[in-house]
């Protein structure tokens, strides 16, 4: 009896595995087997012939091979009796590569473009998808670019508020430094007779009054009252750069020796009292101030021997008055008068016969820098 149940057993387990095996052949046999079919094209899209086609299952083995038609339907492949399921399809020739992977679920169409296929990573990149092996929706940005996108915002609002605060620093600066020097807003400095200086810019002015803008609000002076308006222009002090060969080779020439005078100062204390007729100097009028475009400053003026000797080596010394701390600057001028030839052979064109004029042009560079007000002397020297 035992017996007889296990070879019961046996010839059903057989009957169903050839049951299987039978299905399995039937199936493949039926209507599950498809055709993947396609065209190789070149970059302007015409078909390209001759060209070797490879199927590939998922585990890289190659399911079949076939060659591009040349003539008639050039380009054209066809695998017939493709399984279901996941293949790659690649091509290659001298005008390049191209591979695309299939889900086969029915007859595929596929082109392949060679030299011109995109990976499968530069199209999710391309559609939109945020990262590798992440499903992301169409159209959402790359991490990288979100995060160098922001970081860009960051920059641009830091940058914004410097210079928010730079303003408002240059703000205060202004400010202080219109309490410290009020020439770095009103050029004009105007001294009047009683000894007092005000610094402001000319608003109105007739015959008769000057209103004046000053750091305690409008004022109204009495014209009479004005000795002079001087106008200083504010000019960067840069350092003067004298050249190193120059500066090791360069002297300046010897004076020249003159025959001792009798008379050389025009201190009239130190004059000879044995001396009547002795030469003076002043000037005549007001000194003209001028500034060019380069900031170059101009003074100029012209100035008459009153006295009753000739008056050699005219000169006017100008003492520049560059800051509040009391530095100054002194620059000399000759002035134009008439040619002299002393006995030792030297000539000059700075001398003054009595009741001689002579104009004197002084041009104070840019690079001097700006200066708050001058003073002047008038030097001279006689001989025999």
């Amino acid at each position: 009896m035992n017996r007889t149940v296990k070879s019961i057993f046996v010839l059903l387990a057989f009957c169903l595995l050839a049951g299987d095996s039978l299905s399995a052949q039937l199936l493949r046999r039926g209507g599950d087997s498809f055709d993947v079919s396609g065209k190789v094209l070149d970059l302007e899209g015409e078909g390209v012939g001759d060209v070797e086609v490879v199927l590939r299952d998922a585990d890289g083995e190659e399911v079949g091979s076939e060659t591009t038609k040349k003539r008639i339907g050039k380009g054209n492949f066809e695998f017939s009796k493709i399984s279901p399921g996941t293949y790659t399809v690649s091509a290659s020739s001298d005008a390049g590569e191209a591979s695309q992977e299939v889900v086969v679920e029915g007859d595929v169409e596929v082109e392949l473009t060679l030299g011109a296929e995109p990976s499968e990573e530069k199209q999710r990149v391309a559609e939109g998808e945020t990262a590798a092996g992440e499903e992301g929706a169409p159209g959402r940005m790359p991490q990288e670019e979100y995060v160098m996108t922001e970081i860009s915002f960051e920059m641009k609002k830091m940058a914004a508020e410097l210079d928010h605060l730079a303003g408002q620093v240059r703000d205060l600066q202004a400010r202080s430094e219109m309490w410290v020097n009020p020439l770095s807003i009103y050029q004009k400095e105007i001294i009047l007779d009683n000894g007092s200086t005000v610094f402001g810019k000319v608003v109105y002015q007739d015959e008769d009054v000057l209103k004046v803008e000053s750091l305690v609000g409008y004022l109204v002076i009495d014209r009479s009252t004005v000795v002079r308006i001087v106008e200083n222009v504010m000019a960067q002090e840069e350092p003067e750069y004298v050249p190193e060969q120059i500066r090791e080779s360069y002297s300046p020439p010897p004076m020249p020796k003159l025959a001792q005078p009798r008379y050389v100062s025009a201190d009239p204390s130190a004059r000879s009292s044995s001396r009547d007729r002795v030469a003076n100097i002043v000037l005549v009028g007001n000194i003209a101030e001028k500034t060019d475009r380069s900031n170059n400053k101009t003074l100029a003026g012209q100035v008459k021997n009153v006295g009753g000797n000739r008056a050699d080596f005219v000169k006017v010394n100008f003492v520049l008055r560059k800051n509040w701390s009391g530095e100054t600057r002194t620059l000399t001028t000759f002035v134009s008068g008439s040619y002299h030839t002393f006995d030792s052979g030297i000539t000059t064109d700075s001398s003054l016969l009595p009741g001689a004029s002579g104009n004197f042009e002084l041009i104070i560079p840019a690079d001097v820098g700006a200066f708050l007000g001058y003073s002047y002397t008038i030097d001279w020297e006689e001989y025999e």
